[in-house]
This record gives structure tokens, sequence and C-alpha cells, in this order.
């Protein structure tokens, strides 16, 4: 079976012949094509042509892009009636300005040493009043499927894989991560929590149409980029406001034929519980012991048969870890998790990570005879 046939099947708990290896290794590659460090074999080899090499399946598509944080891919965004979101370029970041009828927001992106990647350094939302600017622009924001760049991945990655793509987060991941930040989103939720609520039904709603874009599209497979993280995502909040929406949505697109995965790559413990009260098919980026705060064992028992997607810390592919180690818990997740698994690196590998773990790997999975 080729990889993409594979997965396929494994989304559909159909017989496989094997684990698929799907190491994310594009941030390690873009940072170091950046910092001129690629393996001198390497130089000049496009990132598919690197996927060949280690027999690994590429999970994402992401076109030319060296910054993955936030891709411009798969969907089209623009805005109408006066609104809009701009990105202006700067030596040190990007600024942002949120226009509408009703004000302007203004947000700063800071670049990562590399460039490679983003984090705000200034979030656009900075008191309750603001929240009337950003809904109207919600409500303002016009998504449509990128049909010519959905032809590009699917021709570029063959059977190497399956196309698959993130897509704009949950209304309260969004206020942690996009609009208000950790502290100032627990703040507000506690002094005007029914505020909160308003802009979560707001902005929910809002996404109606991207949703009918999922459910259209001829992309299978769909990931939630939530970045979900119990330290910050209280098992109160989980339950009162994400388990809620992502009935709602999973509902949506399993009735479109689609399969879903969540990103869970924070702290788990607190969650573990209700990690499957939401429905999803598969749950990506778990990430255990010795670098996330639950064993392997612990996420096994919590998600039963639903599919791991990655597994192996992130840690085991620094070059001071020794290759013994990584045996051993790749082959435990192995026996935990087949065939309900498609192994890779929770989160991604570390630019400064060795690939020839990845190649270790590779070898190790076409040695294991699970089936």
């Amino acid at each position: 079976m080729t990889f993409r046939e594979t997965i396929t099947a494994t989304f559909k708990k159909q017989k496989t012949d094997k684990v698929v290896w799907q190491p994310r290794i594009e941030h390690w590659y873009n940072v170091n094509t950046v910092r001129n460090a690629i393996p001198e074999k390497y130089i000049n080899k496009t990132l598919l042509d690197i996927y060949d090499d280690l027999n690994a399946s590429p999970r994402y598509y992401y076109g030319a892009s060296t910054d993955i944080s936030e891709p411009q891919t798969f969907l089209k965004i623009t805005y109408k009636n006066g609104a809009e979101i701009r990105q202006i370029p700067q030596k040190d970041g990007i600024s942002l300005i949120y226009n509408s009828p009703k004000g302007q927001l203004t947000g700063k992106k800071a670049f990562g040493e590399w460039g490679c990647s983003w984090h705000f350094s200034e979030f656009p939302v900075k008191k309750i009043s603001d929240f009337e600017i950003l809904e109207d622009i919600l409500q303002k924001t016009v998504t449509e499927f990128n049909y010519d760049f959905y032809r590009e991945a699917e021709k570029q990655l063959g059977d190497r894989g399956i196309c698959q793509f993130y897509f704009d987060r949950s209304p309260l991941q969004n206020l942690f991560l996009m609009y208000m930040g950790i502290e100032n989103t627990i703040y507000a939720n506690f002094d005007q929590p029914q505020r909160i609520k308003e802009f979560l039904k707001i902005a929910g709603d809002a996404q109606d149409q991207l949703f009918e874009v999922l459910q259209k599209c001829p992309v299978s497979v769909l990931n939630f980029g939530e970045n979900i993280d119990g330290q910050f995502d209280s098992p109160q909040l989980f339950n009162e406001y994400l388990v809620p929406y992502y009935q709602k949505r999973l509902s949506q697109l399993h009735k479109a034929g689609k399969f879903c995965h969540i990103h869970m790559d924070g702290a788990l413990k607190p969650l573990l519980p209700y990690i499957n009260d939401a429905g999803f098919d598969a749950i990506e980026a778990a990430t255990p012991l010795p670098q996330g705060d639950v064993t392997i064992e612990e996420i096994k028992d919590a998600m039963g048969d639903t599919i791991l997607m990655d597994g192996i810390p992130a840690i085991f592919f620094l070059p001071d870890y020794p290759n013994e180690e990584l045996e051993k818990f790749t082959k435990k997740v192995i026996d935990l998790f087949s065939p309900n698994l498609i192994l890779g690196i929770s989160d991604e590998i570390s630019p400064v990570g060795d690939i020839e773990k990845v190649r270790f790997v590779s070898k190790l999975v076409t040695q294991t005879d699970r089936f």
C-alpha cells in the first residue's frame, strides 16, 4: 500500500499493511535553509525530495511558504463592506491593522529568530469595548476554497500522502491565541462572563460560512489546529465552550463525509477524562512524558480506539538523546496504538534536531511487524 492508501485506510478503520510514519520536518527544513545549515546531501533538494529520501510521508503541503505558522493556502480570505485586516511587514515583525466602520484595532507579530515563525507581541483586543470592532470584522469575513492550490497540492503530493489542512480556530482559542492573549482572556472571562459568552456566540455564528466551504471542499481530512493546552484550557472552559462547539462543527463535517482531527500539543493531564467527548476521529500532537505531562499509557487509556497522530516526543530527536531510547519509545507507541496510529513527532522536529533520527525511525517502522 502507498502512504496515501494507508492513511485513507487508517481513517476509515480498514486493514492496512503498515504504520504510516509522518514526521513534520517543515520548520527544521525552513530554519536550516535560512541559516545555511542544511546537510550537504540535501542542498538544492526540495522538501518533498527529503521526505522521499527519508522514506516518510508529508502530512501538510504548504507550497513555497517558509512561514507555516498561518499559511494562506487552501483557503482564500477576503472582507466586505469596509472591513479588513491588513498585515504590514516591518523590519522586526508584522504590524496588524484591523479596520471596520466601527473603528480600528492594532496589533503586532514578532518574528522568530530566523524569520520562519512568529508570535504576537501585541494583541489587537486591549479592552472589552474592542469586541464591537472585532465582531464587525468577523461578520464581514468571506472564505473561499482555493481550487488552484488544491490541484497543485494533489499533484505534488501524489502517493506520498493526502491533502489536509488547518483553518480558523474556535472562538475561544482565537481569544487566547490571536485576539486578547491568555492572561487578558482569563481576566475578561472572570470580570465580564456574559460579554465573553456574547462574543463567542457572535464569533461562532460568523464561522458558519467557513464551515459551509469546508463541507463542500474536496479535501477529506481536516485539522482543527487548536493548540489545546490544559494549563489555560481548564476542564471548565473546555466542557462549557469547546466541547459543544466541536460537537456542532463535527456533526456538520462528518455528515459531509469528512474525517477530523484536533491539535492538542500542550499539557493534557487535566483534560484526559474529556478528550473523546467531542467525537474527533484522531488527536494530533498529544505529547507524552518526558516532554509532556502524561504517560503514553495514560494517553492510550483516555483515547481508546481514537487514532493517535504523532506520539514520539520531539526531544528524542535532539542529538544528545541515544537512539536506544528513541527505539524503545517508538516501539511502545506502535504496540499501544496500531492500527489506530499515524506515527509522528509530537509536535515536530526541532531545527537543531538530528534528521538522521527520522531515517532511523523509518527503518524501525519498516522492520516492525504489527499486522
